[in-house]
């Protein structure tokens, strides 16, 4: 007989945790409980200004807001509007249009160096400009290395 007040005691207990609608449903939590914690988003480092930059030949590529821009030494900066971003904790794949030509700018995290330097970047950098290929190293604008930093 305990065994069965015990166990019905339990139920009780239980039950009274989880708030029922009227009805049966899954009721509202109350209007001053804490928010939910937001989910954590794996591509947030991706979501900045990035930058990368190669050489043979030298170029820049500056992705700021949904713009990318590719500056060239020897050749007026081209600019792919309205990029979409698809990104994972450790690449980031940004894609838009230059006139007629895809572009694409794909960040992977990974140690890369320009081979031209003793600067050490934390990610690598594969852009694709219409037909051309380039590949170089890349960072969040707002942390470019410098030589002696």
């Amino acid at each position: 007989m305990r065994r069965i007040v015990a166990l019905s005691a339990v139920a009780f207990l239980l039950a009274a945790c989880s708030p029922e609608a009227p009805g049966g449903g899954q009721a509202e939590p109350p209007a001053d409980a804490p928010a939910p914690a937001p989910a954590a988003d794996p591509g947030g480092a991706f979501r900045v200004d990035f930058s990368a930059r190669g050489n043979e030949p030298f170029w820049r590529v500056d992705i700021k807001g949904t713009d990318i821009v590719l500056t060239r030494p020897d050749a007026p900066a081209t600019t792919a509007t309205n990029a979409g971003l698809a990104a994972s904790a450790n690449q980031a794949i940004w894609t838009a249009q230059a006139g007629a030509a895809p572009v694409t700018v794909t960040v992977t995290a990974g140690e890369c160096s320009d081979g031209m330097s003793d600067l050490k970047y934390a990610y690598s950098a594969d852009v694709t400009w219409g037909s051309e290929a380039l590949k170089g190293c890349a960072f969040p604008t707002a942390a470019e290395p410098r030589e002696g930093r």
